[in-house]
C-alpha cells in the first residue's frame, strides 16, 4: 500500500531527474544569498525539502525492486516444490495447507504491489519491473491452477454418499400405488384414496443432508475466496460446477432417474411407463425438497460471501441440468395419448410438481434461474392440460362403451364398478380438479346431465344444502358422468330379452351408485342427498317394475275371477289353476336362481316383498280351495315356497327337481 501512497502523492513526468538536478542549483545558489528576506527563505527551505523527499523515494524505489525481485524468487521456489510434488497437498494436514495458501497470498500481494511500481509508458528499469510482473503472474497462474485442483479435490473427496435411508424414508412403496386397471375388477376393495404418502408435508429441514463434509468447507470457502480476490473466480466456478452436477446426476440415479429422451417415454409400454411416473414422482419430492436445497445451501456456504450472485450462479449452473432431466419426463408424458388410465398418475404428477413450485421458484429466484422456472410452470401448465383430455376421454370412453351380450345374470356391470370407483378416487383431487375444470366444457356438462338443470339446484338451495363453491366445478362433472353412465346401462339393459332381467340389471346398478355415494364421505359432500334420494326412488321403481313384470302372471292363477265364490269353480280348474301355478313358479325359480344381486340387504329386501306377495297369495289360495283340490295335488307347502325363495338372486342356477338346500 505504501507504493500505491507514493504513486499518488508524487507524479512522475517524463525526464524528472534532469528537473531535480537543476532544482538542486537553484536551491543551492539561492540558499548562499545574504539578502533573501524571511519569506523566501522559508519558501525555498520547504522547496529543498520536498525535492529532497523526491530523491530519497526514488533511491528506495530501487532498493523495493530489489527485494521484491528476491521476495518472489522465494515463493516461485516455493511453489514450484509443491508443484513436483504430485499428492494433494491438503491430505498432507493443516499445516501444509496454510504454508500453501499463505505463500499463494504473497504471491497475489506481491503483484499487487508492482502493479503499483509499472507506469503504463517508459522503459529501461521499467521494462525489468515489466518482466518481473509477468514473472509474478505466470507464478500466481500456476499456484491459481494447483488450488482449483485441490478445490475439486476436495469436493470429491469430501462428498457425502446419498443416503438410501433418506431415499427409503421419502418414497412410498411402489406396491402401495393404486392399480388403476383393478377398477375394473374389485374398485371396492380399493385402498381409501385419501391415505396419501404423509412425507410431501414434511420439511427439507427434517430430512436435509450435508452434501459436503462440514470440516471440508472452511478450506473450501478460503481456497474460493482467495482464487476470487486474485482474478480467479471464473475457474474456481467452473470446477465447482463440473464436480456438483455429477453429483447431482449421481443422486437422479440412486433415485432410479434413467435418462431416457422423449422419444423413449413415448416408446414405453403402459405398465413400464406407470412405473416410471411413480419413479418420477417419488424423485422430484426428493430432489428438490432435500438434494436441491441442500446444494442451493452448500453453494452458499463456500461462494455466499464473495461476488453478488456467483453462489447461486453456481447452484443453478450445477443443478439446472438434472432439472432438466425431470422436466423432459414430464413434458414426454404431457404429450402422449390422454387414456383415462393415465389421468390419475399425470394428477400426482401435476400436484406433486404444483408442490414444488414455490420452492423451485424460491431456488432459482435469481435472474440466471428464470429459464428453470419458465420451464417448470410450463410444464405445469402442460400436464393441467393433460389432465383436461384425459378427463374428457374418460367421460367419452363411458358414453362410447358397447356391448353385444348382456350382462351375464344382472348383476353390477364392471364399467358401473369401474366408473363409480374412477370418481371416489377422483375425490382426492378435488383442488385441482376444480381449477383445471372450472368453465370446461361447462355447457356440453349441462346438457347431459338433467341433474344439474336449474330446477334441480334449486331443490337443493331448498334443501338447505346448496353445492360449495369449492365442489362446485366437480358436482357439475361428477353429475354428468353419471349421467352418461346411466344413459349407457339403460343401452345395456335392453340386451336382456326378458323385461324382468332388465328391471334387475338396473336397479342393481343404480343402487350401487348410490349406495356408492352414501357410504363416501367425498362423494356425498359433491353430489349432495337430493342425488341419492333420486338414485334410491329409481332403484327402488326398479324393483317393483321386477316385482310387476315376473309375478304379476304368476300370482293371477291364484286369484279367484271376479266374485266367483268356492262353489262356482269347478275342482278340475282349480287344480289346473294350482298346477300351472306350480310350473310357472318352478321356472321363475330356475331362471331367477341364476340372477344375481350382489347386494345383502338389497336382495333380502327384495326376497321379503315378493315372499310377502307370492305366499299370502299362496295361503289364501289353498285355504278357500283345500277341500276343492285336495291334499294329494298340493305339491309345496307355504314352507316350502318361502324357503325356495330364499334361493333366489344367488347367480348359481338350481331346480326344484333337485334343488341345492342350505
Amino acid at each position: 500500500m505504501e507504493a500505491a501512497a507514493f504513486d499518488a502523492r508524487v507524479p512522475q513526468p517524463e525526464g524528472e531527474e534532469n528537473l531535480i538536478e537543476a532544482a538542486k542549483q537553484i536551491v543551492k545558489a539561492l540558499g548562499s544569498g545574504k539578502n533573501l528576506t524571511d519569506d523566501a527563505r522559508k519558501i525555498l527551505a520547504d522547496l529543498g525539502t520536498q525535492l529532497s523527499t523526491i530523491n530519497i523515494i526514488s533511491e528506495d524505489k530501487d532498493g523495493d525492486i530489489g527485494e521484491l525481485e528476491a521476495q518472489l524468487d522465494a515463493i516461485q521456489e516455493k511453489i514450484a516444490n509443491w508443484e513436483a510434488d504430485q499428492s494433494m497437498i491438503w491430505d498432507s494436514g493443516p499445516d501444509e495447507a496454510g504454508e500453501y495458501m499463505n505463500v499463494t497470498l504473497e504471491a497475489q500481494r506481491l503483484i499487487e504491489r508492482l502493479e503499483n511500481f509499472c507506469p503504463d509508458g517508459g522503459g529501461g528499469d521499467d521494462a525489468g519491473r515489466r518482466d518481473l510482473l509477468r514473472r509474478a503472474h505466470d507464478v500466481l497462474q500456476m499456484a491459481m491452477a494447483r488450488l482449483e485442483q485441490e478445490f475439486t479435490h476436495l469436493l470429491v473427496q469430501n462428498q457425502l454418499p446419498f443416503e438410501r435411508d433418506n431415499v427409503a424414508s421419502f418414497r412410498s412403496n411402489e406396491d402401495d400405488g393404486l392399480d388403476f386397471n383393478s377398477f375394473v375388477s374389485n374398485g371396492d376393495d380399493l385402498e381409501d384414496p385419501s391415505i396419501r404418502d404423509s412425507s410431501v408435508s414434511r420439511s427439507w429441514e427434517e430430512l436435509a443432508i450435508d452434501m459436503v463434509h462440514p470440516d471440508a468447507i472452511p478450506d473450501l470457502r478460503d481456497i474460493a475466496e482467495l482464487m476470487f480476490v486474485s482474478g480467479y473466480g471464473h475457474e474456481c466456478t467452473q470446477a465447482y460446477i463440473t464436480v456438483r452436477r455429477d453429483a447431482l446426476d449421481e443422486c437422479l440415479f440412486i433415485l432410479e432417474m434413467e435418462k431416457l429422451s422423449i422419444e423413449d417415454v413415448l416408446k414405453l409400454e403402459w405398465g413400464s411407463l406407470n412405473s416410471k411416473i411413480k419413479k418420477w414422482i417419488r424423485a422430484l419430492k426428493q430432489f428438490v425438497r432435500v438434494y436441491l436445497a441442500s446444494e442451493s445451501f452448500l453453494s452458499e456456504q463456500i461462494f455466499g460471501q464473495l461476488e453478488q450472485s456467483s453462489w447461486s450462479v453456481c447452484f443453478i449452473e450445477a443443478s439446472k441440468g438434472s432439472m432438466l432431466q425431470l422436466l423432459n419426463f414430464g413434458e414426454a408424458i404431457s404429450i402422449g395419448p390422454h387414456k383415462p388410465e393415465k389421468l390419475f398418475p399425470i394428477l400426482d404428477m401435476y400436484e406433486t410438481l404444483s408442490g414444488m413450485i414455490p420452492d423451485l421458484d424460491s431456488l432459482y429466484a435469481s435472474g440466471a434461474g428464470s429459464c428453470v422456472r419458465t420451464d417448470c410452470h410450463e410444464l405445469q401448465r402442460r400436464l393441467g392440460d393433460s389432465v383436461r383430455a384425459a378427463f374428457l376421454e374418460f367421460e367419452n370412453a363411458i358414453a362410447t362403451s358397447t356391448s353385444t351380450i348382456a350382462f351375464a345374470g344382472g348383476g353390477i356391470h364392471h364399467l358401473t364398478r369401474y366408473v363409480m370407483n374412477y370418481l371416489n378416487t377422483l375425490t382426492d383431487y378435488q383442488e385441482s380438479l376444480n381449477y383445471l375444470l372450472k368453465d370446461h366444457n361447462r355447457q356440453n356438462a349441462v346438457v347431459m346431465s338433467p341433474d344439474l338443470a336449474p330446477s334441480t339446484r334449486q331443490e337443493d338451495d331448498a334443501s338447505g344444502e346448496p353445492a360449495a363453491d369449492d365442489y362446485a366445478t366437480m358436482a357439475l362433472h361428477f353429475r354428468s358422468v353419471t349421467s352418461i353412465l346411466e344413459c349407457n346401462l339403460d343401452d345395456k339393459s335392453r340386451l336382456y330379452r326378458d323385461p324382468s332381467l332388465q328391471h334387475v340389471f338396473m336397479m342393481n346398478n343404480v343402487h350401487y351408485m348410490a349406495q356408492k355415494v352414501k357410504n363416501s364421505a367425498a362423494l356425498r359432500h359433491v353430489f349432495k342427498d337430493e342425488w341419492i334420494r333420486k338414485r334410491n326412488w329409481k332403484f327402488q321403481q326398479h324393483a317393483m317394475s321386477y316385482e310387476r313384470a315376473t309375478w304379476s302372471s304368476v300370482l293371477s292363477l291364484l286369484k279367484d275371477e271376479g266374485n266367483s265364490h268356492p262353489g262356482s269353480v269347478s275342482k278340475a280348474q282349480l287344480r289346473d289353476r294350482l298346477k300351472n301355478f306350480y310350473v310357472a313358479f318352478e321356472d321363475v325359480y330356475r331362471t331367477q336362481t341364476s340372477w344375481n344381486i350382489p347386494d345383502a340387504q338389497l336382495r333380502e329386501d327384495l326376497r321379503i316383498s315378493t315372499s310377502l306377495k307370492v305366499i299370502q297369495a299362496y295361503r289364501m289360495f289353498i285355504g278357500r280351495h283345500t277341500n276343492s283340490i285336495g291334499d294329494r295335488h298340493v305339491r309345496y307347502s307355504a314352507d316350502d315356497l318361502q324357503n325356495y325363495l330364499l334361493d333366489l338372486y344367488e347367480g348359481s342356477q338350481m331346480s326344484l327337481h333337485n334343488p341345492h338346500r342350505r
